[in-house]
């Protein structure tokens, strides 16, 4: 049993692509928790989707032992995602730290979800350990970095390490510095057992696999165990460490991370957050867990056949299992049948989620066009939380419309503030401040509505500074705001996954451009179709797709024109009774054509 004051837990917190991943593959192989032939590129993003994408959706942990001045140590890290949209996976990881690696690039320099992580790690009372990765570049500008740092998160420069996660300089000192700087886990091994439950997956084969942070007490083989939130008891039939393989031990004790495997046939009996304790004697105390993900960004999925709706729920479920920040309930539509509400953190996170039901459960999908959480009021004064366009009450009922308002960090070059400023005024944001990190960098903050944040902010941010700017949010809260609903009405139906929630100011412009889109999109049938663009009875746009016709008078030469007017009348006749019975074939990309934003229309 390692002692305590022996262990170091602590996480690698960053912004997108400094280098977590392969600064967590050079611990592990200075730490010789890996051998060099098991060694691969950022080992611990072993989803198929992250080695894709390369970049960490899941916070994983691994426990590794190192020799420090004579004595043994047992650290355990854990990585975390650097992306905004997984932020809640890195709280959980802080959680169960006393410290963390705060890494930032020698060249790209302090960035905006650097200081959301560094705020996040000093709120969880953290010690912070400054590393300074990738010096080795050849265009590093190590100096200015450290200037940076301390003027955005008050860190003294002198403190901050310089290494270079892929040659591996610089990676005995980080490790000599987690030792020397971050304290030991207070915790009592003899008291009653108290853990944390940070994490779950499903193994097909042995259940439901555990992550646990050990507080107090001593958990072992065979003990019986309870979980208080859920209150169930178990027998724990396996635990140990994960190094980065599960590696059996007999005991965990306080301090340290492992996973228990209880025979547990589903993981809704798993709650991450959930306090687990002895199943005899005196119960621990409840630990404060985490506040619940706060999902912001909602759309449907359903099936592309009918058939696949109990393969996409049990697909769905298992999804849930492993990403609690997930979540769905089943909805019907009018155009598209049986399907699933579903709720994600922000967009790379829906895109995620869409990707692993196509890869992993093999389900055709059709997704419509996602949208945020919005509150309203009713004449009636009945309170709404609106997760889709069509639960929003006819315009002579709403009282008060409000929507979620983000504050925006964006951290770019100086000379690009302008462009970034009329990209945020154009989505009628409000200026909040600017601080300059450097003599060329800045930090400017906007209050914007979250609506007009998650679909193309990213991208026109990235065009406008050539790449060299990046943006952080949190949530302030629901604000009023002169919002309706615009339905789209094919062929004089209304599809009610084509409507939108949007700015009164924007209606006309943006029901132009979805119309426009849309006519585009959907093909060419036997009968004339008509797309409308409406706010509650009124028609604010209009297009025409027009019939695919037939020249049925080709085989006529010359003779009486009443043989070709007969003709024409019954076809004519037949385009009229198909137009009353024909349906409408709408495709996928026509769903997502209601997602542009008609800027460039204007």
């Amino acid at each position: 049993m390692t002692q305590p004051k022996y262990i170091r837990n602590f996480s690698i917190i960053a912004h997108i692509d400094h280098g977590k991943s392969t600064l967590a593959d050079r611990l592990m192989e200075r730490t010789g928790t890996v051998s060099e032939r098991e060694m691969k590129q950022q080992l611990l993003d072993d989803m198929d989707i992250e080695r894709q994408r390369g970049i960490t959706i899941k916070a994983r942990a691994v426990t590794m032992s190192y020799k420090y001045q004579g004595q043994t140590y047992e650290l355990n890290l854990i990585d975390t995602p650097g992306h905004v949209d997984f932020q809640y996976e890195v709280s959980r990881s802080l959680a169960c730290c006393e410290g963390a690696v705060l890494l930032v690039d020698a060249f790209q320099g302090v960035e905006a979800q650097t200081v959301a992580n560094a705020y996040s790690a000093m709120e969880h009372e953290l010690t912070v350990v400054p590393v300074m990765n990738k010096v080795d570049l050849v265009h590093a500008r190590p100096d200015e970095v450290r200037e940076e740092m301390k003027a955005t998160l008050a860190i003294d420069p002198d403190e901050v390490l310089g290494c270079s996660a892929k040659t591996g300089v610089g990676c005995e000192e980080v490790l000599a510095a987690i030792i020397d700087r971050v304290p030991a886990p207070a915790g009592d091994p003899e008291a009653t057992l108290q853990a944390m439950v940070f994490d779950a997956h499903y193994d097909e084969f042995r259940g439901a696999v555990t992550y646990i942070r050990v507080m107090n007490g001593t958990v072992r083989k065979g003990q019986k165990i309870k979980f208080l939130q859920q209150n169930t008891t178990h027998e724990v039939v396996e635990l140990g460490h994960v190094a980065p393989q599960r590696k059996a031990a007999k005991t965990l004790s306080a301090g340290q991370v492992g996973y228990l495997i209880c025979n547990i046939k589903s993981l809704g009996h798993v709650h991450v957050g959930d306090t687990v304790t002895a199943a005899t004697g005196e119960p621990a105390e409840v630990l404060s867990g985490y506040e619940e993900p706060k999902r912001m960004v909602f759309c449907g999925l359903y099936p592309s056949d009918g058939q696949d709706f109990k393969q996409l729920r049990d697909a769905l479920d298992k999804l849930a299992i492993n990403d609690p920040s997930f979540e769905f309930s089943p909805e019907t539509s009018d155009a598209l049948g049986f399907g699933f509400r579903c709720g994600f953190l922000g967009m790379l996170h829906m895109e995620i989620v869409q990707q692993r039901l196509e890869q992993e459960a093999d389900v055709d999908l059709i997704q419509t066009a996602p949208n945020v959480t919005y509150q309203v009021t009713t004449k009636l004064g009945e309170e709404m939380e609106i997760h889709t366009p069509q639960d929003v009450p006819d315009i002579g009922d709403v009282e008060e419309f409000r929507q979620p308002i983000v504050r925006v960090s964006f951290v770019l070059p100086t000379e690009y503030i302008g462009g970034v400023m009329k990209i945020s005024n154009d989505r009628r944001g409000i200026y909040v401040r600017t601080e300059y990190l450097s003599p060329t960098r800045a930090m400017l903050v906007y209050d914007i509505a979250l609506a007009d944040v998650i679909y193309d902010m990213h991208d026109n941010l990235k065009t406008v500074t050539r790449g060299y700017g990046t943006m952080d949010y949190e949530l302030l809260g629901y604000e009023p705001g002169e919002l309706l609903r615009m339905d789209i009405l094919v062929k004089n139906e209304r599809v009610d996954a084509l409507s939108i929630v949007c700015d009164k100011r924007d209606a006309e412009v943006r029901g132009r451009a979805v119309i426009k889109k849309l006519k585009k999109e959907i093909p060419r049938h036997m009968f004339e179709v008509a797309l409308q663009a409406a706010i509650g009875t009124r028609v604010i746009a209009r297009e025409t797709i027009s019939a695919m016709r037939k020249n049925v008078t080709a085989k006529c030469y010359g003779g009486d024109i009443s043989r070709k007017r007969k003709l024409w009348e019954k076809q004519k006749a037949g385009k009229k009774r198909m137009k009353s019975i024909g349906s409408v074939d709408i495709p996928q990309k026509a769903f997502l054509a209601v997602l542009e934003t008609g800027e460039e229309k204007k």
